[in-house]
């Protein structure tokens, strides 16, 4: 089976002055549809770096990110802009939602920047938002929410579109044990239902959730290796 994401060599270096930073040296690995993958490693490791340029947020300056086959590594900025609205669900550790805006109108964004109708958009964003437990809050601001309840939102958003890929960067870093909890089951759900998940943390214990476990170091991979909790979990 094709791999979704097939990273071959890729680097990314930021000049910082007079200096060169190399953020990653050299990052080869295969995900494939329905995995649920954890990326984690130190500050530094090249994990945020390899996060944005799988998000399609930033460009390798070398190497190459097949995206279902699509080399996106040379793609312009209006066709990334196009992939990421399109093909990957973003949940952020901060929420990103828009404070004016409703549950359901936050969720509905990223159809208004595909050219949804107006109809199609509500229907949508409601689908989205009773999959995550927040039917009875369409209506509410994110100031009206609690924190738990603003990820919710934050992952219907990245669901609406139906995307290949959901990316969650630090997805519990502001929020309390219980909480956590309650959102981890959430993504365990969406993979449960075929959802192929990214989960970038430092994290060890929402680590665990992960099927897989890629540790980055000085941007490289120091270990790649299936949760053996996990898969004697399923295997019995």
């Amino acid at each position: 089976m094709e791999p979704i994401i097939a990273v071959k060599n890729l680097k990314k270096t930021y000049i910082m002055g007079v200096e060169k930073v190399h953020a990653l040296q050299s990052i080869t690995l295969d995900i494939h549809k329905n995995e649920y993958v954890a990326l984690m490693g130190p500050s530094g490791s090249g994990k945020s770096t390899l996060m944005n340029l799988l998000g399609c947020l930033d460009s390798p300056t070398k190497g190459n990110y097949f995206l279902n086959g699509t080399d996106v590594s040379k793609m312009t900025d209006g066709e990334l802009a196009e992939v990421r609205n399109q093909d990957i669900g973003f949940v952020f550790q901060t929420f990103n939602l828009l404070p004016r805006l409703s549950s359901l109108d936050n969720v509905a964004l990223p159809l208004v920047y595909a050219g949804n109708g107006k109809s199609d958009r509500v229907k949508k964003a409601e689908k989205a938002l009773t999959a995550v437990g927040l039917g009875d809050r369409m209506g509410h601001r994110p100031n009206e929410l609690s924190g738990g309840q603003r990820q919710r939102v934050a992952i219907a958003r990245a669901l609406v579109n139906d995307p290949a890929i959901i990316l969650a960067d630090e997805p519990t870093g502001n929020l309390d044990t219980k909480t956590s909890i309650e959102i981890m089951e959430i993504l365990e759900n969406l993979h449960a239902q075929g959802n192929t998940i990214i989960l970038v943390t430092h994290e060890p214990d929402i680590a665990e959730h992960a099927h897989r476990i890629i540790r980055l170091r000085d941007g490289l991979v120091e270990s790649d290796v299936m949760n053996e909790n996990i898969v004697k979990a399923i295997d019995r």
